[in-house]
């Protein structure tokens, strides 16, 4: 029977309370709670070094952490785009030491060979990646045998092109470059690494290529399903993480002056854990480059609270990976309980 829409009876099948609402609202907040965690770690970090070593405190030693940051957060946006698809790039700390043997070499001191250290290191690193990406998407390599089999292969290389001697020096330009600070604590590095940072911050959340990234990182077959070319995007994404692991290499010849085996080390688990410390997921999918910034600094940060402490090298190298582990375990089942 219908009722008129002129009566004033009251419904008599009231609206049932909408569980989805709270949910929604208490899986936002959620977000934002892991969006900002990896930034609240950072904080009380840094004010326990602050409170070990007060002189942290000053701009020097803000621009140096901010000298190191930057040179791990440049190899952590392809490490980024590469762990948002589901991946893994094993290979970049290899990639860095050979560009920065080569790179010395190529330079000689010499600002006219810049162009050509240029070439060198971004060259190598897009092969590198290229050969990376069709290995995992053509041949069907896994992402983590891929990368690793490519650090070996350039880690050998290393040795043969160079007889196992580095030799070279940074040139001026390039040390300039790197090292030279105005307003007291900042270089035109770190400024370089805030404008690509910013680039990719914006192409990730407001551009289609974007979306296809964080599609393939959820569901290759799905996203391949819906129009997205994820070979291509795939390969293209080992690429740039290549590009970014030369251009570091570069970097590293400008910060230390000169060239040595093992440069890239450090950068191999720093670069991952920078990622899934700053909230990214390691399975792919979900996460930033916003969070990667503050992860980058959190490790580079404690690096450094190590050796503040007076641990010896080998305890440093203990410790650093065993907290970093630890970190990596609470953050990432925080995510996997959400």
């Amino acid at each position: 029977m219908t009722v008129s829409s002129s009566t004033n009876l009251p419904d008599p099948s009231p609206t049932p309370p909408d569980p989805t609402g709270s949910k929604v609202r208490a899986s936002g907040r959620g977000d934002r709670g892991r969006a900002l965690a990896p930034f609240a770690l950072l904080l009380v970090l840094y004010a326990i070094t602050v409170a070990v070593a007060p002189g942290y405190l000053a701009g020097s030693q803000v621009g140096s952490l901010l000298q190191l940051t930057a040179l791990l957060g440049i190899v952590a946006i392809g490490q980024t785009l590469v762990i948002l698809v589901g991946g893994i790039d094993l290979s970049v700390s290899a990639v860095i030491t050979l560009t920065n043997l080569l790179s010395a070499g190529a330079l000689a001191g010499s600002d006219a060979n810049l162009p050509e250290a240029l070439a060198i290191a971004l060259g190598l690193g897009l092969l590198c990646g290229l050969v990376n990406g069709i290995g995992v998407v053509l041949l069907k390599v896994p992402d983590m045998v891929m990368t690793l089999a490519t650090m070996t292969i350039v880690t050998g290389v290393a040795y043969i092109l160079t007889g196992g001697a580095p030799k070279g020096a940074s040139s001026p330009a390039l040390t300039f470059l790197v090292q030279h600070r105005f307003a007291g604590f900042l270089t035109l590095g770190v400024v370089v690494w805030a404008l690509l940072g910013v680039l990719l911050v914006l192409a990730l959340r407001y551009t289609v290529v974007g979306q296809d990234i964080y599609a393939t990182g959820l569901n290759r077959r799905a996203a391949f399903a819906s129009g997205v070319r994820v070979g291509p995007m795939v390969i293209g994404l080992y690429t740039v993480s290549g590009v970014c692991a030369g251009a570091v290499g570069l970097l590293l010849t400008g910060y230390t002056g000169s060239s040595y085996f093992g440069s890239g080390d450090p950068y191999q688990l720093a670069s991952i854990a920078a990622v899934v410390l700053g909230g990214t997921s390691i399975y792919g999918g979900s996460g930033g480059y916003v969070g990667t910034v503050a992860g980058a600094a959190i490790t580079t940060l404690l690096l450094s609270l190590l050796q503040i402490v007076g641990i010896p090298t080998a305890g440093q190298n203990i410790a650093y990976g065993v907290v970093i582990i630890a970190m990596l375990i609470v953050f990432s089942r925080g995510r996997r309980a959400a």
